[in-house]
Formats: C-alpha cells, sequence, structure tokens
C-alpha cells in the first residue's frame, strides 16, 4: 500500500514529466541553472491539475530567459500558465517548510536568484524549500490580479494538506516573498481567507496562512511613500481605483492574525524603500505580535541570498535560520 509520502513523490514524479513535456512543446529546451540544477526541477507538483480558476484560455506562450552577468546569472519566468511548487528536500530535515516567493515586480518571475538559490541556501539548515511559480497578471488572465493570490493561497495549502508526504509539519510553514514575491507573501499573510477561487478539492478545506513570515526588500503598498515601481501597474492596470489601492496594499491589511514577521532590507535600496519593511515592522508590532527587522546600510535590491563575496547583507539567510530556530524550537 503506498503510504502518503509514496503518493506525493509520484505525484511529483508525474508532474514533472508533464510540465517538462510542456516546456518542449512550446520550443523550450531544458534548461541549466548555474548551480547545475535543471528548470524544470525534478519534483515539480502543479497547482491546478484540474484546471485553472477563471479558465485558461488565451494562455500566454512560456518565455524563460537567462539574464544577468555570467557570475550572477539569473533564470526568469514570463508565460507561466502551469504555476506549481517546486520542491527541494535537504540531507537532513528539520520539519519546517519555506515557501519562497521570488520577485520581479509582477512583470516575471526571478526563479533561480529567488528560488533556487534560496534554496540552496536554507536546505543545509534542515528547511524543505518550496519555490512558487505563478501566473503574471498583466498576461491577459480573465482573474486579472486575483491569480497571483490563487496562486499562493493554493501552494500553502497543497503544502500544508500535504504536509506528511513533503516532511514537515503542517503548523511549521513559513512564507519567504522578495520584492514584488514579498508584496504576494505579504497578500498571504493578511488575504489568506479572502475568496478568490472556488475550492476545486479537499486541499482547499486547509488554512492558508503561514505560521510565519520572511520579507526581503519587500513592497508592502501602493501608497507613494512606499513605491515609484511599477509594480501597482503590473498588478492593477493603468488607473487603479482608490480601493483596489488598499484592497492589495498589505500593510493596511494587518491585524492580530498576521504571522510573526521577519524582515531584510538595505538602506541604498533605490527601487523600494526602507520606507517598506519600516512600515511593516511598527504594524506588526502595533498589531501585538513578534517582529525582527534588519536594515543593512548597503546592498541595494534585489540580492536573493547575496552569495557575491564580500556582499553587505549576506549574514541575512543565516539570521533567518536563527530567527525561524527560535520561532518553531527546531
Amino acid at each position: 500500500m503506498m503510504t502518503r509520502r509514496d503518493m506525493a513523490m509520484a505525484a511529483g514524479a508525474a508532474s514533472v514529466i508533464g510540465l517538462a513535456g510542456r516546456v518542449a512543446a512550446q520550443g523550450a529546451a531544458p534548461i541549466a541553472l548555474a548551480s547545475g540544477d535543471p528548470w524544470p526541477p525534478r519534483e515539480t507538483i502543479p497547482l491546478w491539475p484540474n484546471g485553472l480558476p477563471g479558465g485558461d484560455s488565451n494562455r500566454p506562450a512560456f518565455n524563460p530567459s537567462i539574464n544577468g552577468a555570467p557570475d550572477d546569472r539569473q533564470l526568469w519566468l514570463r508565460g507561466v500558465s502551469d504555476p506549481a511548487i517546486h520542491i527541494y528536500r535537504p540531507e537532513t530535515p528539520n520539519g519546517v517548510g519555506v515557501l519562497s516567493i521570488p520577485g520581479g515586480g509582477y512583470d516575471f518571475v526571478s526563479f533561480e536568484n529567488e528560488g533556487a538559490n534560496i534554496a540552496h541556501a536554507l536546505t543545509p539548515h534542515g528547511y524543505t524549500v518550496f519555490v512558487l511559480s505563478y501566473r503574471l497578471p498583466g498576461e491577459g488572465w480573465a482573474d486579472g490580479p486575483d491569480v497571483v493570490l490563487q496562486d499562493a493561497q493554493r501552494a500553502m495549502r497543497l503544502i500544508r494538506s500535504g504536509a506528511d508526504g513533503f516532511g514537515v509539519r503542517p503548523d511549521r510553514l513559513a512564507a519567504l516573498g522578495f520584492s514584488a514575491g514579498g508584496h504576494l507573501a505579504g497578500m498571504l499573510a493578511v488575504a489568506h481567507e479572502r475568496s478568490v477561487y472556488e475550492p476545486m478539492d479537499a486541499a482547499d478545506t486547509v488554512p492558508a496562512r503561514p505560521d510565519a513570515l520572511g520579507l526581503a526588500y519587500p513592497l508592502v503598498g501602493f501608497d507613494r511613500k512606499f513605491t515609484s515601481s511599477g509594480s501597482s501597474g503590473k498588478l492593477l492596470g493603468a488607473d487603479p481605483t482608490p480601493e483596489q489601492l488598499a484592497a492589495w496594499s498589505p500593510v493596511g491589511l494587518i491585524d492580530e492574525a498576521v504571522p510573526p514577521s521577519f524582515l531584510v532590507h538595505s538602506l541604498d535600496d533605490g527601487l523600494v524603500g526602507s520606507q517598506n519593511p519600516i512600515a511593516w515592522a511598527e504594524a506588526v508590532r502595533d498589531a501585538g505580535q513578534k517582529v525582527e527587522l534588519h536594515l543593512f546600510d548597503s546592498g541595494g535590491h534585489g540580492y536573493g541570498p547575496a552569495t557575491r563575496p564580500g556582499h553587505p547583507a549576506a549574514s541575512w539567510p543565516d539570521l533567518f535560520d536563527a530567527w525561524l530556530t527560535r520561532r518553531f524550537e527546531v
């Protein structure tokens, strides 16, 4: 008889075969990441095997690209029409799962820098890492901005409902988001109960709230004081209403149910200002929840696990590990 773990592994194997086939069918060759890992990863589970919420007509053309310098290469994904969780397992699991949500300004998904590389930084500490590849709202989906929250909620529910097979505990799940992915992780933390899709199966009966939240150089709201970037336009369109901006500004939605939060940011970030994590930390504190904020004097934006030699923020993955260890007593 197959165990739940066996079924999860079998589902992952079948899913990656199907995803790899779709990649090939769209004219994209398999991609080798700088780490030597393949893309698609070997263990990949689609979020919506029975059809996308809102329908799947007008699927965008899948468009991966390699960007950056040779010593800082990055795989970016556009045209994601088969959103998935990509699983990286540690040699010795500690029972904690981390859903990594890459950024990209809602224009692309920075899969390598803020996904696969994050997994390589955290799996040695015992964390099982699930990297989310999600749909982009500006690529013609009928549900518009809801597609990103649909994918984030569904990812957390699939991880929690299949916790035994993944080797994690359902009450020890963290979300870790970067830049616009930090915005999405923040939305998941405060809008985990927002009804954005009709339940598909038993997985949709479990909570989508993360038990802990990590935000790296995050965008937390669409007020002018938070951003001068184009993320709001990519998410909400050219002329969002004040009501839309408020509904998608997670810092304004924080209440006592917000998860404990860990934040890292650099003061010289020219794209997303440090007022973002500071405002989040203050709101979480005012809501009576635990929060830890690390501000580095330099480092810029979009550095992922900060693996470049001498990077000022290189210590943040270890700080995050220490924080999660205290939080979950692992």
